[in-house]
């Protein structure tokens, strides 16, 4: 039984068919904000009313062609004409191509100078064609023309950008991004406060506002793995959210406001791990042993119709399915260089581990969809769903929503 909070307004929905319990779910209103505790099965019952129709696939780890020979790519985005820009973020570049699939160019390469990338993660295409690049290694978020060109770069040295989308008024919202590879080599015992989500900047690389919150699981190392999350925003410039290992799905109104926020009924516990990891230095090296949370989603976007999609897990991933990265950093004359490998089973790639669960624009769940394979992010454009398939396939899935 959840307790329910003094002053809170609460509301319990069932629907019976028969006899038989279709979904339920908790609604309450906690600090002015509706929390929706969705149960397992959504309004749609067993059967989905909305399937996926595969269109074609662009990437592939064993391709010939260099040109589509990606290696953990991390965003796709597109401009005026259709055409698709993949962020291929272990080869630092951005690869543009057709709306058919046909290789256009190569944006950008690996470097700290104007025009280039370590290990970007992610990007937007404003209407007129400007490609934002958030290039955290850098300590940056660069706006370049079509071509590659640097029109203007926004230094954020203190605290680098993460996954990054463009908002309806012109201004640029940033969220923490991946698993912390920034992660600070100082005084990690330290106790500090944790930032908000989510920073809107300005035209000119300004902070505007900030809002969202971070758990604080009391420890650094467990606050920077806990609170990963994937993030979107739709057309009016709302923000969503879905956290990696909570289970928590929120939606923010464009001046940052909770909208709502919330849950649904897992087969497996989201409690906090007990090893909180480690940092072991020995001379100038630093080892990072980072803890290992369970996790309950992969990705989030929202379709036309306010719809949320979300990337879930149906079960916890088994030793034989793990894909990981090894990261080594070196600095030498003030000029630092990163590598990253992938270390794992990266020949398996479908499972039964995913699934999409679909939210309607007031966070109840409508239903899932089963998935048969590997899943790093998903975005959506017009009646498009795009998967990324980061790690092993390392490809991008496009499928057309079928109503």
């Amino acid at each position: 039984m959840r307790r329910i909070l003094s002053g809170t307004t609460f509301k319990l929905c069932v629907v019976l068919f028969f006899g038989v319990l279709v979904y339920a779910q908790q609604v309450e209103t906690v600090d002015g904000v509706r929390v929706v505790h969705n149960g397992k099965d959504g309004k749609w019952g067993k059967q989905a009313r909305v399937s996926l129709e595969l269109i074609k696939t662009l990437g592939d780890i064993d391709a010939v062609d260099e040109n589509v020979a990606f290696y953990m790519p991390s965003d796709i985005a597109f401009d005026a004409d259709g055409n698709w820009y993949i962020l291929d973020s272990g080869n630092h570049r951005i690869q543009k191509f057709s709306p058919d699939g046909k290789y256009l160019a190569t944006i950008g390469g690996e470097g700290q100078g104007p025009g280039e990338f370590v290990y970007p993660d992610s990007m937007g295409i404003t209407a007129n064609g400007l490609i934002f690049v958030s290039d955290p290694n850098n300590q940056r978020i660069q706006i370049l023309d079509g071509d590659g060109s640097e029109k203007k770069t926004f230094r954020l040295i203190q605290n680098p950008p993460g996954t990054i989308h463009l908002l309806p008024d012109g201004k640029l919202i940033s969220g923490p991004g991946r698993q912390m590879t920034m992660i600070n080599m100082g005084d990690d015992k330290k106790k500090t406060e944790l930032p908000p989500l989510m920073r809107v900047f300005d035209e000119e690389g300004n902070v505007q506002t900030t809002f969202g919150r971070q758990f604080d699981f009391g420890d650094m190392m467990l606050n920077r793995v806990g609170n990963s999350m994937s993030s979107t925003v739709d057309e009016a410039g709302n923000t969503y959210v879905a956290f990696a290992s909570l289970n928590r799905i929120e939606k923010y109104a464009l001046d940052g406001t909770p909208v709502w926020r919330a849950d649904r009924e897992l087969d497996y516990s989201m409690d906090p791990p007990k090893d909180k990891g480690k940092v072991d230095r020995k001379g100038g090296n630093v080892s990072i042993s980072m803890p290992q949370f369970n996790r309950c989603s992969n990705g989030i976007a929202v379709d036309g119709k306010g719809r949320v999609w979300v990337v879930t897990f149906t079960r916890q991933i088994k030793e034989e399915e793990k894909v990981g990265t090894m990261v080594s950093v070196s600095e030498q004359s003030g000029k630092r260089t990163m590598n990253m490998q992938t270390r794992g089973n990266t020949e398996l790639q479908e499972t039964d581990m995913y699934k999409l669960q679909v939210f309607d624009a007031e966070g109840v769940l409508l239903g899932d969809i089963s998935l048969n394979r590997f899943v790093d992010g998903i975005r959506i454009h017009n009646d498009r769903l795009y998967m990324i398939d980061r790690m092993r396939g390392t490809k991008i899935y496009e499928y057309r929503i079928v109503e």
